[in-house]
């Protein structure tokens, strides 16, 4: 069975810190691959409640170009053409049951959310565990000493500093500045993968990501 980091989200879109924290977390827990699982577009709209969401297809497709010439990248449309939205214990077991042993990864601001939000925490961290990526002025460690519910699962969470360039990259600043149309392609440029660029410009010409 090989080893993997699953990392989920809505890549709205993916960014070059999506891609080097990836490749970083990956490097430090020696897995042989990250896998990408791209949820479904009306989680993103309808339960998230994001303004600005582009489609499954268009979200796939970055993530595929993006993927061309990284072999350690991997993307799954596991997620996407599910018939509902899978929970994240689901998708850990489907690749597990398909040879690939799985940890989560996610940034630091999940962990407040494990109690309230997510489901089968238990069962993630036990089976699989999770590294969890540091972000901004985030204090991890901090958070699961002081937390009764996160401190019972401490020895299943890895910890990983994260580079102080990739902090401030996130994807609602791509968003709004494709949809604002001001300067958009000069500023987004910059914190998409190369991959990216030409796709980007046909968006702001466009005007349309939704």
């Amino acid at each position: 069975m090989r080893t993997a980091l699953l990392f989920g989200g809505a890549f709205n879109p993916p960014t070059i810190a999506h891609i080097g924290l990836a490749e970083y977390a990956r490097e430090l827990t020696g897995k042989e691959s990250v896998i990408f699982v791209p949820t479904k577009n009306s989680y993103i709209s309808d339960t998230q409640g994001k303004e600005y969401v582009f489609s499954d297809e268009d979200r796939l497709f970055m993530l595929d170009q993006i993927a061309l010439n990284r072999p350690w990248m991997e993307v799954s449309r596991f997620e996407i053409e599910a018939e509902k939205q899978p929970r994240t214990y689901e998708t850990l077991c489907h690749f597990r049951k398909n040879g690939v042993q799985a940890s989560l990864l996610f940034g630091s601001d999940k962990l407040a959310e494990l109690q309230t939000v997510w489901k089968y925490v238990p069962e993630i961290c036990r089976e699989f565990g999770i590294v969890c990526m540091k972000r901004s002025d985030d204090d991890p460690e901090s958070l699961i000493r002081n937390d009764p519910f996160l401190r019972e699962f401490a020895s299943c969470i890895t910890i990983i500093d994260t580079p102080e360039t990739t902090r401030e990259v996130s994807s609602t600043n791509a968003r709004r500045s494709l949809a604002a149309m001001k300067q958009a392609y000069g500023e987004i440029r910059e914190i998409l993968p190369a991959e990216l660029h030409g796709l980007m410009l046909e968006y702001v010409k466009k005007g349309d990501g939704k």
